[in-house]
């Protein structure tokens, strides 16, 4: 079928009803979560083929975490898609007042190259659980996992239901000219602007999980070694590229070579004398990538790392010491395995150096001081985040995960990427049995106007 095609039948489909009742979507979810399980091999190669990934972290950042949402959202299905009995005010006795989950209908889900397999199937939970069908169009720079993850959905569902379309540009393109009823996108915010310039032709309602500079705040007493090893863990996965990695680090003055001296040892420990060589670190995922990396390395300023092996499109862990705001690597998202360290004296110095920059997807602060977190937490903008730890946030299904402003819009998980591809009818079911007048013309101000006030106050 083509893409008009495609759309046109699961628009059909969906007009029949048929996946409106909950025990059809369980039965799906339940199909989706085995069907993950039977696969775990072959996306777990598809995985290495594409990005390096090793095994374990295939399973600890994509296979694992997709399992623990469906799993969750399987549990929880149920009592989401009820309705819910809400209070009804006095004025409009007697009636009940209720709020009713709905699906959208027709939804696309676009979703990106870094973690191919996670943020495909995870949407697409919520997209089933929620009643909707959905067609699915993962990137074309993770072409193995792309190949599985069309096997796996065709081997599940049937077209009209769940729908994979590959390809690159021109397939984006053709869907994006489509009438859907949602559309959840996953990728850079300059994809990401072109996708709101469409969906707006159609009115259609969107949700964009995009990017942007995640600072890392260490301040003066900040646990350095274990502020080290975390911060190492959650840039250098996946060989930097990851929406929430900590982008820079802005560190307090009076621990900054102390910070830079960790992540050196930290690097070293967990990536070996030698990280090219590391089977388990990953690789940069296309040559265009690669050069532009190695773009924003300043060699003078590396204080580990700056090399890199171009035939296994690997760059080693790299820590830029005395970075400054006009630095190559301060100017965009870096995503890839390089870490610029900027320093502060007064966190006055923070709060202004932040006011004026696109707001982040994630942020991170590490601190032993709790009323200086509390301060901090409450005079910055994220989408999420983290206090003595990174990235971890969105590795939960119990709370939504999402960016703000230029980061995103909307969010997902859980609970809350239920509600995200549902529609919440507002609805009063108002009784027969009698019927107050005091609403009907002829108005009359007497005893009818005293119970307007007292209704209405």
């Amino acid at each position: 079928m083509t893409i008009q095609e495609t759309v046109a039948a699961q628009r059909r489909y969906f007009h029949t009803g048929a996946t409106l009742p909950v025990a059809f979507r369980l039965e799906m979810l339940r199909r989706l979560r085995g069907a993950v399980k039977r696969y775990e091999t072959d996306i777990a190669r598809a995985l290495t083929a594409d990005l390096g990934k090793s095994a374990y972290e295939g399973f600890m950042c994509e296979i694992g975490l997709t399992l623990t949402e469906l799993t969750w959202t399987l549990k929880h299905t149920r009592s989401l898609a009820r309705e819910h009995t809400v209070h009804t005010p006095l004025a409009q006795f007697a009636a009940r007042s209720y709020q009713k989950p709905s699906p959208y209908g027709v939804t696309l889900i676009m979703s990106p190259w870094n973690y191919p397999f996670l943020l495909t199937i995870d949407p697409l939970a919520g997209a089933i659980a929620a009643g909707n069908t959905a067609v699915v169009k993962p990137s074309a720079y993770s072409p193995a996992t792309s190949a599985v993850i069309a096997k796996l959905l065709k081997e599940c569902f049937p077209p009209e239901y769940v729908a994979v379309v590959t390809g690159g540009r021109q397939e984006n393109a053709a869907l994006l000219e489509q009438k859907f009823d949602f559309v959840f996108f996953t990728g850079s915010q300059t994809v990401g602007k072109e996708v709101l310039r469409h969906t707006a032709e159609h009115l259609t309602p969107a949700v964009l999980e995009l990017g942007g500079k995640s600072p890392c705040i260490v301040d003066a007493t900040a646990k350095i070694p274990l502020a080290a090893r975390r911060i190492a863990f959650g840039k250098f996965l996946n060989c930097g590229q990851t929406c929430v990695a900590p982008d820079y680090v802005l560190c307090h003055k009076s621990v900054k070579d102390r910070l830079v001296k960790e992540l050196c040892r930290q690097i070293q420990t967990q990536y070996g004398d030698d990280p090219l060589q590391n089977p388990d670190y990953g690789k940069i995922v296309n040559e265009k990538h690669f050069d532009r990396l190695l773009g924003l390395i300043e060699p003078e300023k590396a204080a580990i790392g700056g090399h890199s092996d171009r035939d296994a499109l690997r760059i080693a862990p790299t820590v830029l010491d005395n970075a400054a705001w006009d630095d190559p690597a301060m100017a965009d998202e870096i995503f890839g395995p390089i870490l610029p360290i900027l320093t502060f004296d007064r966190f006055e110095e923070v709060y202004a150096a932040l006011a004026d920059r696109p707001l982040p997807l994630a942020f991170y602060l590490f601190s032993e001081d709790r009323a200086r977190i509390r301060q901090v937490m409450n005079r910055t903008r994220f989408g999420g985040g983290c206090v003595n730890d990174v990235i971890i946030h969105l590795a939960t299904s119990e709370m939504g995960f999402g960016g703000v402003g230029e980061s995103g819009m909307g969010a997902y998980h859980g609970k809350i990427g239920f509600e995200t591809f549902s529609h919440t009818k507002s609805i009063v079911d108002k009784k027969t049995w009698m019927d107050l007048p005091m609403r009907y013309q002829p108005y009359r101000k007497g005893i009818y106007g005293k119970l307007l006030h007292l209704f209405l106050r």
